[in-house]
């Protein structure tokens, strides 16, 4: 753990679990499910300072902090949450919690079903972006927040804009960062080649791989490989390898002349691989990631413009010059789409070479804009 007077300390996973069934986007109901979550910062009197913070495609609810002393390695956005930093937990009650369908805590394929003392597997229902939304909204009102500001990049902006338009009573202000109405035929074909990985691993065993001797981890390795190369973008990937070769004596690149690991780069996508299988479960990935292609706001609502009239919060758009996956002109297209419909949105492109992962990175330049945003909010003139 670092000495970091910024930092939200230790913080604990915390469990809420809903009884009753849900019904899903599918028409099925399903239930019970249990959610995993963070919070830091105290929720205020009027219950109206609370901040969702809603994680990206394999996140979970640690989005700050410490789980221990010993812990190496913080919350996923630990540079944005804490006393003082873009969401200041010293005026805002925090809370991060993990997606339906994940294997983080939350209820997800992993779990054991009760009906028959097993994990679901594929008996799994398939889930979206609304059915996590609904699962996050039973939290919200267990903890009693009364009025709301959703914040997330990439998925977790999906997740916010399905909470502004569904729960437009509750949420005042929205936060979307490198993030998109719809996935584009390029975004959905990436994810289809992940999910055929997994599927076509000889281990996979239709899904009932668990406390099996072998996992699908080669499928879910390659997975992971592909989706990390869109999170990169050419010139990250560029200035971090190059043409570098693995081995090389003397500055002289050595070539193995087999298809074994030749180059740096090659290096480090089996090493993100292989460390994504350590913490994911492949039956999560593909369930998650068949949400995020069904997501698309337009079609659900006869247009961009229909869906943006349904939600009454101001918003902030923030995209990277670098993300090729979610594009600024998806950024611009909500943007165009909220200015239409009469909604009150600020917009900002910001410079950067890290690609789709800039808003995991760039945490400095949106800390000033986060501020700046919420404190229009609050209605403060100064931060």
């Amino acid at each position: 753990m670092t000495n970091n007077k910024n930092s939200v300390g230790i913080v604990q996973t915390k469990y809420f679990n809903i009884e009753e069934n849900i019904e899903l986007e599918s028409k099925k109901d399903f239930g019970p499910v249990q959610v995993a979550y963070e919070t830091y910062g105290t929720l205020n009197e009027n219950k109206d300072n609370a901040i969702l913070l809603l994680h990206a495609l394999t996140g979970d609810a640690h989005a700050a902090g410490f789980h221990s002393e010993t812990d190496k390695k913080p919350g996923w956005w630990d540079d944005m949450v804490g006393p003082g930093k873009a969401f200041d937990t010293d005026k805002y009650f925090v809370i991060c919690s993990n997606m339906l369908g994940g294997c983080s805590g939350t209820t997800g394929p992993c779990s054991i079903n009760p009906e028959t003392g097993t994990p679901y597997g594929l008996n799994f229902p398939v889930i979206t972006i609304e059915d996590a939304v609904k699962v996050q909204k039973k939290l919200i009102d267990f903890l009693g927040v009364k009025k709301l500001i959703v914040a997330g990049g990439s998925m977790g902006g999906m997740q916010a804009l399905e909470w502004s338009i569904t729960h437009s009573d509750m949420v005042e202000a929205v936060i979307i960062i490198a993030s998109t109405s719809r996935l584009s035929a390029q975004g959905i074909a990436f994810n289809a080649v992940g999910r055929n990985a997994i599927l076509s691993d000889p281990y996979f065993n239709n899904g009932n791989y668990y406390n099996q001797e072998h996992q699908p981890s080669k499928g879910l390795s390659i997975a992971r490989m592909i989706g990390h190369i869109t999170y990169l973008c050419e010139e990250s990937m560029h200035n971090k390898f190059g043409r570098k070769f693995k081995n090389e004596i003397n500055g002289v690149d050595i070539p193995n002349f087999d298809f074994n690991i030749d180059f740096q780069v090659e290096s480090y996508l089996a090493h993100q691989g292989q460390t994504f299988v350590d913490r994911f479960d492949a039956n999560s990935y593909l369930y998650i990631t068949k949400a995020v292609d069904y997501f698309d706001l337009a079609h659900k609502h006869g247009s961009l413009n229909a869906a943006f009239k349904k939600t009454n919060a101001r918003f902030l758009v923030i995209s990277f010059t670098s993300d090729w996956l979610f594009p600024t002109s998806q950024s611009k297209e909500i943007v165009q789409a909220l200015i239409k419909a009469g909604r009150d949105v600020s917009f900002c492109e910001i410079e950067s070479p890290c690609g789709h992962d800039a808003f995991l990175l760039e945490f400095e330049t949106q800390t000033k804009i986060v501020k700046s945003f919420l404190a229009k909010n609050n209605g403060e003139t100064n931060e």
